[in-house]
């Protein structure tokens, strides 16, 4: 079973191969044929001193002195051209790959349903698109394409070294197959630990980014020695976990200087020095066959750094597979109905929705809601009225009945094509950083001037803009954090009258307003739901007098259904909850 779960946890070498470095095989061997070229140059060395020792100096050829050290030159340059054309070419590509593998994960997420990002926080999600990716680069930056040309290298100067002296070949292969098997072992320890150290940095930045967000209230409560040891915690656990990856790639560094540059060159130094003793090799030999044995290790220990990073991209492959997995809220294949003229028309047949299995928190919701009519939905806060809200927006789909727009089954419409309709207004409408001319024209970029100094009209935010110096072209801060509570819901609506929807969600939309500003709101909001069919939450009840039907939510059910008349006459909850806040 464990096994299993892991198979389905990790991305495969097979899915890296089609997906990631199959479409750059062409870049891939390019680069590939630098490094050969690369370590070709460097072949020349070695081969330049074994002559120079042997043959130039004995002969005191200096012609072939001359001739020797162009050779050496031009390998030289070679070998630093091609270092630089490998660096810069998959470098660049390797991080416009990165790019664009964060635009993938983003667009997955954006097309995930909302209750994925109830349970999620924003700080790991920027994690996920920003930090999971990077590894790529070694993929198909040079990291991959050194593993492989530094393997090929070595491949070929074991041929040259066996050729010079196949007795200290094999004395040489032994410290090099031990190296292999601790390396092998130690990049299967560290894959799983690089994926837990994604999940830590992803939450160390989630928890960081709800402080940020949050610090007037850790301010206000005097909480910060709170927050400093909730983040210290989670620092410390992310140390740890790269302690262990820097153990893990420190014993493999030590074993291939122990192995390869201890063990390996000090017996080569020995056996050497015996067979020159012996007339078995010249001295230039000796040279050359060590200088081989450079070019063939250098590589190989250089996996200790390489392996670790590769193993770190597959890791945070893992993550990224996890998310591109995920279905996406229009991939359900009962979604085919493309949604264009609409009259609006609603109605909710014995709708049941849970969030935890077996606790229902609405049951058996039935009503309709005509093209063009206002329902008000009022209740004590955890009736159930936001999640009917959230029903009819498409963020949630019901456990049990039906929601039909124009009789059609909303379970079978394309979301886009439904949420192109809608206009959202909520409590707490968030707003994003830049003018608040940009945060009107929010739904619609191209609305002309005329249409955005309607939609300002018509939400009063002239109002208050009209005493700024810049007017709309005043840049609020994150989250409109420069603005009142009031002028950010007037910017909200404002952004609601200029997408024009058919289908309009206002849950508690007059929530922040002052008295004086309510009136206002109350007056253009009337101009708003005219002609569109309006889901209205409210708390104050004296706002949804007009309402065409009031829906009382009490426990996931329908309580009283009628206008405000009806249900002051009928003197049952609706009337005591009016009544209530008449005399507050």
């Amino acid at each position: 079973m464990a096994a299993k779960k892991k198979k389905l946890n990790n991305i495969t070498t097979k899915q890296v191969f089609n997906t990631i470095i199959w479409p750059k095989r062409g870049l891939l061997l390019f680069g590939l044929l630098l490094i050969l070229l690369r370590s070709g140059a460097s072949l020349v060395l070695p081969w330049a001193t074994k002559y120079l020792l042997d043959d130039v100096v004995i002969n005191k050829d200096l012609g072939e002195l001359k001739w020797v050290i162009s050779i050496t030159i031009a390998s030289i340059i070679t070998s630093a051209v091609t270092g630089f054309a490998l660096t810069r070419l998959l470098s660049v590509q390797a991080q416009k790959l990165i790019s664009e593998l964060r635009v993938k994960v983003q667009k997955k997420i954006l097309s995930l349903p909302i209750n994925y990002f109830d349970s999620t926080k924003s700080g790991a999600l920027v994690s996920r698109i920003m930090t999971d990716v990077e590894g790529v680069r070694n993929l198909v930056g040079t990291g991959l394409v050194q593993l492989v040309g530094g393997l090929l290298t070595s491949v070929g100067v074991m041929y040259m070294l066996i050729d010079m002296s196949p007795k200290l070949t094999a004395f040489v292969l032994a410290p090099v197959i031990i190296f292999g098997l601790i390396a092998m072992k130690a990049f299967g320890y560290l894959r799983p630990i690089f994926r837990k150290r994604g999940q830590l940095n992803a939450e160390v930045t989630g928890r960081l980014t709800e402080t940020l967000n949050g610090v007037r209230v850790i301010k206000g409560f005097g909480a910060e020695l709170q927050e400093i040891a909730t983040f210290e915690k989670g620092v410390d656990e992310l140390y740890q976990n790269v302690k262990k990856t820097l153990t893990a790639t420190a014993l493999v560094t030590s074993s291939a200087t122990f192995l390869l540059a201890g063990v390996a060159s000090t017996g080569i130094l020995g056996i050497g020095g015996y067979y020159i003793i012996q007339g078995d090799m010249t001295p230039g030999e000796l040279v050359a066959f060590i200088a081989y044995l450079a070019v063939m290790i250098a590589p190989i220990v250089q996996m200790s750094n390489i392996g670790s990073q590769i193993t770190e991209a597959f890791a945070g492959l893992d993550r990224t597979e996890e998310i591109m997995k995920m279905k996406a809220e229009d991939e359900d294949e009962n979604r085919t109905v493309e949604l264009k003229d609409t009259r609006a028309d609603m109605s909710f047949d014995n709708v049941t929705f849970s969030y935890e299995e077996g606790v229902d928190v609405l049951k058996n919701i039935s009503f309709k809601a005509p093209s063009g009519s206002v329902t008000a939905l009022v209740g004590t806060s955890g009736s159930g009225k936001s999640t009917i809200a959230g029903l009819a927006a498409t963020f949630l789909n019901p456990k049990e009945g039906k929601i039909t727009i124009d009789g059609i089954d909303l379970s079978t419409v394309l979301l886009k094509s439904y949420r192109r309709k809608l206009g959202v207004v909520l409590q707490d409408d968030f707003l994003f950083e830049g003018t608040i001319r940009e945060n009107i024209l929010f739904p619609r970029p191209n609305a002309t001037e005329d249409q955005v100094q309607a939609a300002v009209k018509a939400a009063y935010v002239n109002e208050f803009t009209d005493r700024f110096d810049l007017g709309l072209e005043t840049v609020i801060g994150e989250r409109g954090v420069k603005l009142s509570g009031g002028q950010r819901q007037r910017i909200a609506i404002a952004r609601a009258v200029l997408a024009d929807p058919r289908i309009l969600i206002l849950d508690e939309a007059t929530s922040n307003l002052d008295t004086e500003s309510e009136s206002f709101i109350q007056e253009s909001l009337s101009t708003l739901m005219e002609g569109r069919t309006t889901f209205v939450i409210a708390h104050r009840l004296s706002t949804i007098r007009k309402a065409d039907q009031i829906l009382v939510i009490e426990n996931g059910e329908i309580a009283e259904r009628g206008t405000h008349d009806e249900l002051i006459a009928k003197e049952g909850r609706y009337f005591q909850l009016y009544t209530y806040q008449a005399r507050i």
